[in-house]
């Protein structure tokens, strides 16, 4: 299923870390107290604790995050500023919106269930009940979340005009302008093939025989989410999602869920754009949901993919007689419905510009693209449709390719931009940091010195 999520940007990889690991500490980087526990930092009236640190030291080496310099030095400084944010988030009145922090715990439990097997594994991989386990992460990210609220406040009054970033261009050294690699733009037209209609059928009559065993009490949904849904994110789970709001999922999934009542029964099928789904009630929360659900997914066959591939070909030599446009054909025929509202207009999804790396292109387009010249429209091919898991056919268009070299601010000047901002918000909290730890009181317990730190004036 689609879903939107609480996101935790990745300065906050330290603060909000979701996992614990029993991987051995560097022999170097152990203090030299060898106790239980004991107290590393003071800040304010609040302490900084041994166990703290080992910890989210273990957090970040199963996160797969790189400690700069020694973790003893490194962490619990920056533990210390986060209690100097979460000191002024208290100050400001910010708090976290809780039905969502604990929604993207339960989504970070349901992966690590998922990935580990079963609960049972996740209690013995973490060392630590389930129970509890659930309680630190709801801290850590509801912490991580306040601390980016009050960064927010602290910058938004951070504006970049032109004159700004072409000043902060010519600042940087030229060791420091930023090499862009190769970059495309394209448009795709994609195209499903027809599924028999008793394909569909025979999908519809599974579902229905699962929700009727079900309903009689023959089986558990669970269960027959373990062994048949096609969601295989949620099918380790028993089909089961965790909490969302009604905007987490397609309309037509969220109008049947948000509208069940009873736990013991299942849902009518559902068609959305993944499939076929029965859906089953867990709980209900305030504004949000917790259900099961299994999917399938009718499927095609060889020739069924030929077909479609012909028809596209078919299109693509339309299209370079000048019977139409692309963008016009995208318009009419292309199924995916983000690039089709978009005129067959790819769109990044991690820089959210048209450019692409290479890399960040599903595969099967990369292929096609590596050959081909602005202009260019492809022979017809089939890709995985990552996000629907189904295979369908596609012609794609490369409408321009933007060689690798040193940014300049005619080619790169969002890029640029973004570096600008970036660069302004930065000093602006550092400045403010270091005039709160000023203010504050700070207490380093002898074992947790000699540091180099980020901030000056931790040391009084």
């Amino acid at each position: 299923m689609k879903t939107k999520r609480l996101i935790i940007p990745a300065s906050l990889a330290l603060l909000a870390g979701m996992a614990l690991t029993g991987i051995s500490l560097p022999s170097a980087a152990t203090p030299k107290k060898n106790v239980v526990d004991e107290v590393a930092w003071v800040v304010g009236d609040e302490a900084i604790f041994r166990s703290d640190v080992e910890d989210m030291y273990a957090q970040m080496r199963s996160e797969g995050t790189n400690v700069p310099g020694d973790p003893y030095c490194y962490i619990p400084e920056q533990m210390a500023v986060e209690k100097l944010y979460l000191h002024q988030a208290r100050i400001d009145t910010i708090e976290a919106p809780e039905t969502q922090v604990v929604a993207q715990v339960d989504r970070r439990l349901n992966f690590f269930i998922a990935n580990l097997g079963s609960k049972e594994k996740v209690e013995q991989y973490f060392r630590k009940p389930l129970s509890l386990l659930r309680e630190q992460l709801i801290e850590v990210t509801r912490n991580g979340y306040i601390v980016e609220q009050v960064k927010a406040n602290l910058t938004k009054d951070v504006k970049a005009t032109p004159r700004d970033v072409r000043k902060y261009f010519e600042s940087l050294p030229d060791d420091s302008v930023p090499y862009v690699p190769l970059q495309v733009e394209a448009q795709i037209i994609t195209l499903k093939p027809a599924v028999p209609r008793q394909e569909i059928e025979d999908v519809k009559a599974r579902l229905r025989d699962y929700a009727e065993r079900v309903n009689r009490g023959e089986a558990e949904f669970a269960t027959l989410a373990i062994m048949y849904s096609e969601d295989r994110g949620s099918a380790l789970q028993g089909g089961e999602l965790g909490f969302h709001g009604k905007a987490d999922f397609v309309p037509e999934f969220s109008n049947v869920a948000f509208n069940l009542n009873d736990p013991k029964k299942v849902s009518r099928i559902v068609e959305s754009e993944f499939g076929f789904h029965i859906i089953q009630l867990i709980e209900k929360r305030g504004e949000q949901v917790n259900v099961r659900h299994i999917l399938l997914r009718p499927h095609v066959s060889d020739d069924d993919l030929r077909s479609a591939v012909e028809r596209l070909d078919s299109l693509g030599r339309d299209i370079k007689a000048a019977k139409f446009t692309f963008e016009e054909a995208a318009g009419v025929v292309s199924q995916d419905k983000d690039t089709r509202n978009n005129r067959g207009v790819m769109m990044n999804d991690l820089t959210g510009s048209t450019r692409f790396e290479m890399q960040q292109l599903p595969p099967e387009v990369a292929l096609q693209i590596e050959k081909m010249q602005p202009g260019e429209i492809s022979e017809a091919f089939i890709m995985k449709d990552e996000r629907k898991n189904q295979d369908v056919a596609a012609i794609v268009k490369l409408t321009n390719r933007i060689d690798g070299h040193k940014a300049s601010m005619v080619e790169d000047y969002n890029m640029l931009k973004e570096m600008y901002i970036n660069h302004q918000q930065d000093e602006i909290l550092k400045d403010w940091v270091e005039k709160k730890i000023k203010e504050t009181f700070v207490r380093i317990e002898d074992g947790w010195l000699p540091c180099e730190f980020q901030y000056e004036g931790w040391i009084k």
